[in-house]
């Protein structure tokens, strides 16, 4: 099948969906899509009900602010509460902690802000002379962006500006997903906004599983081609790596982002939620910027972290369950009032499945 170059072209959606029709399986088949993005497209378009018989498609670890871990969560509110002034992306704020949140705490008075860039933060550093920490959360996808905040503050000579480090690596927490034999993945939906970033190359590891892998837009002519093509491999007894967005994710991926991430970074074990800790799956400051790591400049109590009675986010994130499942969905836990990540974010499978059912 040719790559999908008409993504917007609706009259293609029939076509694609002639193809899925003509696949028949007798097991079942289980596709994880990794991001949270198509997670949500997914539903908002409906692309799961087109499915042929037996293929399930599930969510996985690819909402960053739903695996990003309550002891890191809980370390930034000890932090705002102790004075130092936070700076985030939005979605963070509303993620409840083991006790409580950052939009508690900035409701109690605390110093929190939400920014669009990390670099933003930088200039709230220089501006008002205050301690200023930016969550450094997200994928490979916000790193480089991350990365260059605090070489600019190394140029500036800035004192003031620090990252509490939490970025986390796709490709670890795939091979730990791949390797789970009860969990029985037999494809995977890769994310777009990761592989504009890393290409194609950290991913083809999973072929060594018999596991393929597509690498997908947005569109859901993206989204559905990409099944496609994973089904037809899956079909054919295949296992290789397909970039089908291929308007904005070269092969090779971005060298200048990637040299921006070396340069800054080096990955560290890291905590997930859902996944627990995997080797060499986070990415933390180079002993050269240590200056700028929050975690090392500043000591704050952090109590023992908890999570919350009856919340399975982390069931949900690891593709164990689909969100109906978790006895708190819908009733006790909403957009309005969540008591996990993957109901806060925009990216959250929780989300996707009560705002589209």
């Amino acid at each position: 099948m040719e790559l999908v170059r008409e993504f917007r072209d609706s009259s293609r959606v029939n076509i694609l969906k002639e193809k899925l029709e003509g696949f028949a399986f007798k097991n079942e088949v289980k596709i994880m899509e990794v991001c949270g993005t198509h997670t949500m497209q997914i539903h908002r378009f409906g692309i799961h009900q087109m499915l042929p018989e037996n293929v399930k498609l599930i969510s996985g670890p690819g909402c960053p602010v739903c695996v990003t871990e309550n002891s890191y969560i809980d370390h930034a509110i000890e932090l705002a509460r102790a004075g130092f002034t936070i700076t985030t992306f939005g979605d963070m704020i509303r993620v409840p902690g083991s006790y409580s949140s950052l939009e508690k705490v900035r409701a109690e008075g605390g110093d929190v802000h939400v920014v669009y860039s990390p670099m933003d933060s930088l200039e709230l550093a220089q501006r008002s002379g205050k301690e200023v920490i930016f969550l450094a959360i997200g994928f490979e996808t916000t790193a480089p962006t991350i990365g260059a905040t605090v070489k600019k503050a190394k140029e500036l000579e800035l004192e003031n500006f620090s990252i509490l480090a939490g970025n986390k690596l796709v490709p670890p927490a795939l091979k730990v997903l791949v390797e789970d034999r009860n969990l029985g993945v037999n494809g995977f939906l890769l994310p777009g906004h990761v592989s504009v970033i890393i290409g194609m190359r950290p991913y083809e590891f999973i072929t060594e599983y018999g596991v393929p892998g597509v690498i997908s837009g947005f569109e859901p002519v993206d989204i559905i081609s990409s099944i496609v093509l994973l089904l037809e491999m899956i079909e054919k007894g295949e296992a290789r790596i397909i970039n089908n967005y291929k308007r904005a994710v070269r092969d090779g991926g971005n060298p200048t982002a990637q040299r921006i991430i070396q340069e800054v970074f080096e990955p560290v074990d890291s905590e997930w939620r859902g996944l627990g800790w995997m080797e060499g799956s986070g990415l933390g400051l180079r002993e050269e910027y240590s200056e700028f790591d929050a975690e090392k400049r500043f000591q704050v109590d952090v109590p023992p972290p908890r999570e919350h009675p009856g919340c399975r986010c982390g069931d949900v994130l690891k593709g164990i369950i689909n969100p109906p499942e978790c006895p708190l969905f819908g009733k006790v836990c909403t957009p309005e009032n969540p008591v996990g990540p993957c109901m806060v974010s925009s990216e959250g499978s929780c989300s996707a499945w009560y705002k589209y059912g």
